[in-house]
């Protein structure tokens, strides 16, 4: 992967980022303003749940990170100021999460974030 041409987003650091065991590396590949939205089953695309900003999205990833699940990440595609990347998880149960994301990047940070996931029930 490395980082992308033309772009200070490295998706190593992504890589590292989204496998490790806190959300603390992951928290600082964001922008302060950044914005998150989730669609899900729970939260489908005309009222996504909406994250706005390194505060909401720092507990958004402590309590993820605080749970028993390991996370990976698949794919990730980087062009010029946008990435997309699919990242799938797995709780201690056996329980599987896949989740797809489109970024757009600014300087280098996640500016703005589409999140849709999926998960076994």
């Amino acid at each position: 992967m490395g980082t992308a041409a033309g772009s200070a987003f490295d998706t190593d650091t992504l890589r590292r980022a989204i496998e490790g065991n806190t959300g603390n590396n992951l928290l600082s590949l964001y922008a302060d303003d950044a914005e998150i939205r989730i669609v899900d089953r729970n939260n489908q695309p005309s009222h996504p749940t909406v994250l706005h900003g390194r505060g909401q999205i720092a507990e958004l990833l402590d309590d993820v990170y605080s749970r028993d699940m390991t996370h990976r990440l698949d794919r990730c595609v980087v062009q010029g100021d946008h990435a997309a990347y699919c990242e799938s998880c797995e709780y201690g149960d056996g329980t599987r999460v896949l989740a797809e994301s489109m970024v757009t990047l600014r300087d280098g940070k996640i500016s703005d974030q589409l999140i849709i996931q999926a998960w076994d029930e």
